[in-house]
C-alpha cells in the first residue's frame, strides 16, 4: 500500500478509480480509518478517489503530539503523492476540520468542500483533557461504548449491529498514542476567526441527533463562509454511515451543481 514518510510519521493512503477522472479526497474522523468511507465508494466510482488514514490511525503512524496544521499538511502531502494538483474534499468530524484548514491555507489544492458533522472549534479543553486522561489510564476499549453511543442513534445501532461492531473494532484497535495526539490537536484547534477566508464552495452536513458536534456548530460554519449550504440529516455523529443514501445524494447533488 502507498505510504508517505513525513514529519516523524508515516501516512498510509489509497487511490482508486480512473486516473484521468476528477479527484476526490476523503478524510476520516477521530477513532476511525479510511474504511469509514466504504458507504460512499459506489456513489463516486467515476471519480479518482483518494482515501488516507489520518496520522495515528489505521495504518498511519506518528510520534509525539501534533496540531491541525500538521494534519492539514498531511492531506496536502497525500495529494502530492497521488499526483493530484486539485481535488474536491469530503471530511467528517476531525476530517471536516482538516478540510477547513485546507480551504484556508491551501485553497489552490481543493475544489468543493463537504464538511460533515464538524465544527470550527470542537469541544472544550476540559472535555478533551478528560478524554485524554481516560485513554492514557485505561486505553480505548473502556470508552468505546460511550463513544459509539454518540456516533449512532439507538435505532441504527439496533438495526445494524454488524456495521457498528466493525466500526467499534477499528476504534478499539486504534493506537492509543495516535488517538491521544489527535485529541490534543482537536483541543487546540480553533478556526472560528479564519473560516470566513474560505472561498471554495462548501456544503455543511449536520446530524439532528449529533451530540459530539451539534447542528449549531455546523450552522456557525455555514454563516461564516459566504455561499455555504447546509443539509441536516436524521443521524447522530457518523452521518455518512447512518444515513449513507441521503448523505450520498446530498454530496453528489452538491458536486454536480
Amino acid at each position: 500500500m502507498p505510504e508517505i514518510e513525513r514529519a516523524g510519521g508515516r501516512i498510509h493512503w489509497r487511490a482508486e478509480g480512473p486516473a484521468d477522472a476528477p479527484a476526490l479526497l476523503f478524510s476520516n474522523s477521530l477513532g476511525s480509518d479510511l474504511d469509514l468511507w466504504r458507504p460512499q465508494m459506489e456513489a463516486v466510482r467515476d471519480r479518482r478517489v483518494i482515501r488516507y488514514d489520518t496520522r495515528g490511525h489505521g495504518r498511519s503512524e506518528g510520534t509525539s503530539s501534533w496540531t491541525i496544521d500538521l494534519l492539514g499538511e498531511d492531506a496536502v502531502a497525500v495529494l502530492d503523492a497521488a499526483g493530484v494538483d486539485r481535488a474536491d474534499f469530503v471530511g467528517i468530524s476531525l476530517g471536516g476540520l482538516t478540510g477547513m484548514w485546507l480551504g484556508i491555507h491551501a485553497p489552490a489544492r481543493v475544489g468543493k468542500l463537504v464538511l460533515a458533522n464538524t465544527g470550527a472549534k470542537i469541544g472544550t479543553p476540559d472535555t478533551w483533557n478528560q478524554r485524554i486522561n481516560a485513554v492514557q489510564t485505561e486505553g480505548l476499549a473502556p470508552i468505546a461504548d460511550s463513544v459509539l453511543a454518540r456516533w449512532f442513534t439507538p435505532g441504527f445501532a439496533a438495526s445494524e449491529p454488524d456495521v457498528v461492531a466493525t466500526i467499534r473494532h477499528t476504534l478499539v484497535t486504534t493506537s492509543p498514542a495516535g488517538y491521544i495526539a489527535c485529541c490534543e490537536a482537536l483541543r487546540e484547534a480553533d478556526l472560528r476567526n479564519e473560516i470566513a477566508a474560505i472561498q471554495s464552495p462548501v456544503l455543511v452536513v449536520t446530524g439532528t441527533h449529533d451530540l459530539s458536534t451539534p447542528p449549531a456548530l455546523g450552522e456557525f460554519v455555514r454563516t461564516r463562509i459566504e455561499g455555504a449550504r447546509l443539509v441536516e440529516l436524521p443521524a447522530a455523529h457518523i452521518s455518512n454511515v447512518e444515513q449513507a443514501a441521503a448523505f450520498n445524494t446530498a454530496m453528489l447533488d452538491f458536486f454536480s451543481a
